[in-house]
This record gives structure tokens, sequence and C-alpha cells, in this order.
């Protein structure tokens, strides 16, 4: 029996004895009720790892416990999970910070949200280990989930299995034993954590760093199984583009790589175009505005129909044009691709790019190297970027779907934050003196690496 069960055993009985049930839980029951005790102590223990201020979330409708059985938790049932959510505000262990809602009328609400009381962090603060090292990734959830518009939102919809599905789950699934034969983590100053944790908590398109989020679900859009197909919920495509440096595999340093020009040379690939030598986004204003152009360029790619207004994100005061004038812009730059704007086959090209991801994960899963997808780009130990592997690799992907070549970035990666030189195996070579600063400026990094290598 682990820790975290010991104590949720401990909690079963203490709430029981509080209770003032007129009949005792069936054998059945009891074990729902302590697996739902269990769940709900694991979700607060690993938010603690997260913020002091974490909070928790439940779902209190009970449609959600008898819905979908393909995505949902088999052994959490809606009276045991409120049997056990009730019991722990009844021994005044939890407090709940925000009422759930859900508003009719604009098809939207929130979950109720928690927090743990000061007796319960104690009691879980007493486990000697990090929840990411210790508690085992179920590789049985479903992986492979599809999404449809229902009433104006996003809902995970059921589906029949084919030839497809079970190979992409299949490959999944080598990719995520792959990952979590290995420790991934960020190598950065103690004094960092925090304000890195609450910038991304401001950020509404990320996510705090959960580094229990060891493995990938593929995520599929419009009830089509050929559109989005991307790769989701490592903790790591959270983390901000200047902080990804400090990835580290296995406690070595790591390289990214991305493709240039991804989904301009799909769409021209796609529709048998020539896209030129002259970058794609570069060629519209001028390098000094890359940035903001691919944004539009995506943007526009990416909707149903035309954009009247300009989308939110994009900044156009430093360019001098009008959202007009910017759109015009790229259809001109982009003549043989024009008609192809404003069709809403951005998920499409999604699929496209999951499809070549797919192929460069499993082709290093098979060798037992994770490959960390961001979308476009792959993280991976500084070796297979050296040697020149991972290149290889994607380009290899992308001309077995178009049958074109395509270019690829680096990102070389030979020095660590604290500037501590990195030898030819990706290990620190540090002085006495680094070694005693290192232990102090990184000793969560450190602990977490010395867990790993002991467990």
């Amino acid at each position: 029996m682990t820790k975290i069960s010991e104590i949720a055993k401990k909690l079963s009985e203490r709430i029981t004895n509080a209770e003032t049930r007129k009949r005792s839980r069936t054998a059945d029951e009891y074990q729902r009720f302590l697996y739902a005790i269990e769940y709900i102590l694991t979700d607060i223990w690993k938010s603690s790892f997260i913020h002091p201020e974490s909070e928790c979330s439940i779902h209190k409708h009970n449609n959600y416990y008898s819905s979908n059985p393909r995505y949902r938790d088999p052994n959490l049932t809606y009276k045991m999970t409120m049997n056990a959510f009730d019991g722990l505000q009844l021994l005044n262990l939890i407090v709940v910070t925000k009422d759930g809602y859900y508003d009719r009328t604009k098809m939207q609400g929130g979950l109720t949200r928690y927090r743990a009381r000061e007796e319960l962090l104690e009691m879980l603060n007493e486990i000697p280990e990090h929840p990411a090292i210790h508690l085992k990734p179920n590789l049985d959830a479903e992986t492979i989930l599809l999404r449809n518009e229902v009433d104006g939102r996003k809902v995970l919809v059921d589906y029949e299995e084919d030839a497809f599905t079970e190979k992409a789950r299949n490959s999944l699934r080598t990719i995520n034993q792959c990952f979590i034969r290995h420790w991934v983590d960020l190598r950065i100053l103690d004094k960092d954590v925090l304000a890195l944790q609450e910038r991304l908590f401001d950020n509404s398109e990320k996510q705090p760093i959960d580094l229990t989020k060891r493995t990938l679900v593929r995520i599929f859009s419009n009830n089509s199984f050929e559109e989005g197909g991307r790769f989701y919920r490592g903790w790591w495509q959270n983390v901000p583009s200047e902080y990804r440096p400090f990835i580290t595999i296995d406690s070595k340093a790591t390289s990214e790589h991305d493709y240039s020009q991804l989904n301009p040379n799909m769409i021209y690939s796609v529709y048998n175009k020539e896209l030129g030598s002259e970058d794609a986004y570069s060629r519209v204003a001028g390098p000094e505005y890359r940035d903001v152009v691919k944004q539009a360029f995506n943007a526009m790619f990416q909707a149903t129909k035309t954009l009247e207004r300009k989308p939110d994100g994009i900044e156009l005061d430093a360019i001098g044009m009008s959202w007009r004038e910017l759109k015009e812009e790229i259809l001109n730059a982009h003549k043989p691709i024009k008609d192809y704007f404003f069709k809403g086959l951005g998920n499409r090209l999604q699929f496209e790019d999951s499809i070549i991801a797919e192929n460069v994960m499993l082709q290093f899963a098979k060798m037992d190297a994770p490959a960390l997808p961001i979308h476009d780009s792959f993280i991976m130990h500084h070796g297979f970027s050296t040697y020149g592997e991972l290149e290889e690799a994607m380009r290899r992907a992308f001309h077995d779907r178009f049958h074109r070549d395509i270019g690829v970035s680096k990102d070389f990666v030979i020095k660590h934050k604290s500037n501590i030189p990195i030898d030819k195996d990706g290990l620190a070579t540090p002085s006495f003196e680094d070694i005693i600063n290192a232990e102090n400026d990184y000793s969560q990094w450190r602990n977490r690496d010395d867990m790993w290598m002991s467990r």
C-alpha cells in the first residue's frame, strides 16, 4: 500500500465515524468511496507541488459520471465521489473557494473549486517523494480523443473503432511508454520557479507546469479523424520559449529543432504549388515583422470566412498597416494559394503535421529516446542534434508525407543558466564552487533528480 493510500484509508475511517448514516456502505460502495478519497487526495498532492495557492476542481453534476464511458474513470461514481468530497469538508480538511455554476443562456459554466486546509497539507507533506515520480501514469486511459462542436461548445464525443484509431492508439502507447521510462525536468533556479508558475497562471492559453503530465493525448477536431490530431498535455508544452533551453532529459542537456515555415510548406505541397526560396512570412513586410505576418497568415488559413476584424493577439501598431491592408499584402504575396485562405483548412493542416510528428516520435521511441513535441518542433537529448539524427528524422518524415524537402532550424544548448559548461556527453563539468552553488540554487531540480535515480 502506498503512503497516499494509507492516508486515504485512515481518512475513510474518520469520515465514516463522523457521518450520521442510517446504513453502512456495502463492500463495493466502500471500495469506490476509498478510491474517490484517494483520487481527491492525489489531486491535492499534485497541486501542492505546483503552487502554494493552487486550487483543485471537481465535477459535481451527476451527468459527468454517467456520460461517455470512453473518456471517464470507471472507478469514479457520482455518489461515492460526493460522499468523499463532503466527508473531507465534514472533517474540515478542505474548503470550497468557488461554487460551480452553469449558465444555460450562455451555455457556459465552471467547476467547483476547492483548497486543502493546513492539516491535510501536513499529512501529504509527510510523503517523502515527488508525485511526478511516485505516481504511475495510467497508460490504459483513452489517449485518442475526438471533439465536436455542440451548441457552440467543444465537447468530447464517442466514435467507432477502426484500423486508424487502433493504429494511432498503439503508436501513442509506444511513445508514452518511452516517455515514462525517462525523466524530463526543467533546470531553473529555485527562486525562479514560483515566478514562472505565477506567470503561467496569468496566461489563459497556458497551464502551470505540472511534472506529473508526462504523457500525451491526441485530439482530433470537428468529429473527424482527418482534422486536428495534434499531441497535447505534456507539461513541457506549457514552458515559455525562453525557458525551453533549460529542459533536461535524464539530467542531460537538450536541444530543440523546428521546421522552417511548416504551414506554408505544407499548404504549397498539398496543392502542388511552388513556395519559392524567399521566406514565406518575411516576403510580406520584411523580416522585422515576420512574427506578426506569421500570426496573421495562420489565422487567415484557420478561419472559415473572411476576417473583417483583426484577430485577438495580433499587434499591428509597429507594422504600420491596417488589418485590411495586411490581409491584402499576404494574399498578394501568396497568389498561388490565395483561394485557399478563409476556407477553414487549418485543422486539416494540423492533421498533416500530426502525422509527421507521430512519425518522428515513434522512430525515436523505438530506440528508447524521447522526442518531446511542441507542435512543429522537437526537444531531445543534445546528442541527437550533434550527430544530426533529429534533423534527418524530421526532414525524412516531411518528405515521406509530401515528397518535398523542407528546412529544419537548430537551437543547440551547450550551457545551462548557471553557465556551468556541459561536456560532450551532456554532463556538467563544474568546479567545486560551482557544485556548491548548484546544490543550493538548483536544489529542487537536484532533489527530483536524486529521487528519480533512487526510485
